[in-house]
């Protein structure tokens, strides 16, 4: 995978997932594209161990959602994640949530690396970036 590609990710809704009305809470699609975006990194290899060891964080820096339509109960879905710009200390991921092929939610994610100690922002180590703009 690499800067343009799309990654999907399998989900389903919960009873902890709904709000009093039966449908999905909001907040809840973050969540799912959060889930998104961290399997994504994990398939390209860099998991909690690689962000550990390399003293790096990802922090969300802007976050646009526009909903579109609800999931419900026991609904399969499947959140995407894409990177649509990718900088030095930053990232952005166009995201969507889907039913099918409906699009429920879709969301701009602006990710930023910051130092895990000073929780300063620092760049992305290079192999990092080179891997993920499709240089490897």
């Amino acid at each position: 995978m690499k800067q343009g590609e799309e990654f999907s990710f399998p989900l389903r809704v919960y009873i902890e997932d709904t709000d009093a009305g039966g449908i999905v809470y909001y907040v809840n699609y973050l969540k799912f594209m959060e889930r998104a975006r961290t399997e994504y990194m994990r398939v390209l290899g860099y998991g909690k161990d690689y962000i550990f060891n390399n003293d790096l964080m990802f922090v969300v820096r802007h976050v646009a959602v526009e909903y579109q339509a609800p999931a419900q109960l026991d609904d399969e879905l499947r959140a995407t994640a894409q990177i649509s710009d990718l900088r030095g200390a930053s990232m952005t991921f166009s995201q969507q949530v889907c039913r099918g092929d409906e699009v429920l939610a879709r969301g701009d994610v602006r990710i930023a690396c910051v130092d895990r100690n000073t929780v300063k922002p620092r760049r992305m180590p290079r192999d990092m970036v080179a891997r993920l703009s499709g240089g490897e």
